[in-house]
């Protein structure tokens, strides 16, 4: 994609995406206040897949064919590819998501939009260098000696008395379980999905993992009172199925192609901030005074571990930057 401007420009297209994953934490804590989480997450992600596969359909590339070996015949390569996302599917949607839905039936959508996608990174960081992966610097060290004392500070906060209490905690545990799915998830997606485009990576990987939370959801899906429930929530799951698992797949996908992924990871740090402010606005959540400080901290370390303490290298003339895989569940 070449750098444009104006409405085709990739940081506008990449602030669209955040804006969407953003307000996804908010949406989806209204629709598990008037229903099962398990058809929540059901609703959210088999409306995703739908749309996805729609994606696919409309944008998606045709796989190249396979070539065997010694003149025989050979699994066609989205056959390969399908089975490996769907495996990744299981780690990356379902567990993901199963563990997010649940944490928003005990806890407020703020501190998902701050564990999750903040914790994330540094899990993963901290993984990559534990394994000997990734080399080690001081700054990357200390980015992750901040997020992890951030962490702690949070953790804390949520457990006291005036903002939180033990069902805040828990929820906010299971949002811990949410980030270590996530970092396991991005960890093993490269080799897991490699060869395959990443639209079609996330799609069969969200139709694998919808199909299971249909499984998890099905003894409560006779417990749902369908006629009593409002038209907003409706237009609210479809928003959540056709924008943030759609629209926003298809926006940073093309924005990654044009500013590489490290400038694009950057920007993931807006998701806690818009996230923050439509919780605040929207569901009246708040923050303790000790969450609000761990908060900070945590996502200072997470910026000083994922950059280094350098800004991202832009992409030399003439040469396309590799994109990263993100996968559609906030």
């Amino acid at each position: 994609m070449p750098e444009n401007k104006g409405w085709k420009s990739p940081y506008l297209l990449l602030t669209v995406t955040m804006l969407l994953w953003g307000s996804a934490f908010s949406s989806s804590k209204s629709v598990v206040a008037q229903m099962p989480h398990t058809v929540a997450a059901l609703l959210r992600f088999g409306g995703g897949a739908i749309a996805l596969l729609a994606a696919v359909a409309l944008f998606g590339r045709p796989a190249a064919p396979a070539v065997a070996r010694g003149g025989g015949r050979a699994a066609p390569a989205s056959a390969r590819g399908g089975g490996r996302a769907a495996l990744a599917g299981l780690l990356g949607v379902f567990a993901y998501n199963g563990f997010f839905f649940w944490g928003l039936s005990l806890a407020p959508s703020l501190d998902a939009g701050i564990l999750i996608p903040v914790l994330s990174p540094v899990l993963t960081s901290a993984f990559l260098l534990v394994t000997g992966r990734d080399r080690p610097s001081g700054a990357r060290l200390s980015g992750l000696a901040l997020g992890l004392a951030g962490a702690v500070v949070f953790f804390f906060g949520a457990g006291g008395s005036a903002h939180g209490g033990a069902t805040r905690l828990t929820g906010d545990l299971l949002y811990l379980l949410s980030a270590v799915c996530w970092a396991a998830y991005t960890l093993i997606g490269p080799r897991v999905l490699a060869g395959v485009d990443p639209l079609r990576a996330t799609t069969y990987a969200t139709c694998a993992g919808a199909v299971l939370l249909g499984a998890l959801a099905a003894p409560d899906l006779g417990e749902t009172h369908w006629s009593e429930l409002p038209t907003g929530l409706w237009l609210n799951v479809v928003f959540l199925a056709i924008g943030p698992a759609a629209v926003a797949n298809l926006l940073y996908y093309r924005g990654v192609g044009a500013v590489g992924p490290a400038s694009a990871s950057l920007m993931m740090f807006m998701v806690p901030v818009i996230n923050t402010v439509c919780a605040m606005l929207f569901l009246g959540e708040s923050f303790g005074g000790l969450q609000a400080l761990g908060a900070l901290v945590l996502l200072s370390g997470a910026v000083l571990a994922v950059t280094r303490g350098r800004g991202p290298a832009r992409p030399r003339a003439g040469t396309a930057p590799t994109a990263e895989k993100k996968p559609s569940e906030l």
